[in-house]
């Protein structure tokens, strides 16, 4: 095993909640083997309210969480990304920055906290739900032996994700 570390970049079009989610779930259960970041093409500027509730509520340290653009992550001397994953529809048919070191890329749509309606305990619940898909595609994601696969195989288990099928077979390196 390898002591290499994986920058994984979320985007999302308003970087105001899946995304976010996703970094602070990635950033946790990563124990350091992974060092996620979230951006959007149009920040909202803000964190969705429901979404920093749930994550406050969770004890994740938000002190540096933000909505922001993808291009702080496109400029030079930005961090070299490993994974790119939209988790968006809209982000997904976006055009998108070129990312140095070329980034293994997926598409992983979630439903969007910020379009639930009803009650505040309504939006709640929907959001929690949100973020259980999410924490659950990136625990099978964290799972993954990326040191002992090559990179078609490791898009293959992307793909899989991406279409609901979190493979856990192991593959040998090809």
């Amino acid at each position: 095993m390898t002591d290499r570390v994986f920058n994984v970049l979320f985007l999302c079009t308003h970087n105001s909640a899946r995304s976010v989610m996703a970094e602070c779930i990635l950033n946790r259960i990563g124990r350091g083997r992974f060092r996620a970041f979230s951006a959007g093409s149009t920040p909202s500027g803000q964190i969705n309210p429901q979404v920093k509730a749930l994550l406050e509520r969770l004890g994740y340290p938000l002190a540096d969480v933000r909505a922001k653009s993808w291009d702080e992550f496109a400029e030079a001397g930005a961090p070299t990304m490993d994974f790119v994953f939209t988790v968006c529809d809209n982000a997904a048919g976006e055009v998108c920055p070129i990312w140095p070191g070329m980034p293994m890329t997926a598409h992983w749509g979630f439903p969007d906290p910020s379009s639930a309606e009803g009650t505040l305990a309504e939006k709640a619940t929907f959001t929690a739900a949100v973020y259980g898909q999410i924490e659950r595609r990136l625990r099978a994601f964290a799972a993954l032996p990326l040191d002992t696969l090559d990179r078609m195989a490791i898009k293959r288990r992307l793909s899989a994700m991406a279409d609901g099928h979190a493979d856990h077979a192991p593959e040998t390196a090809q």
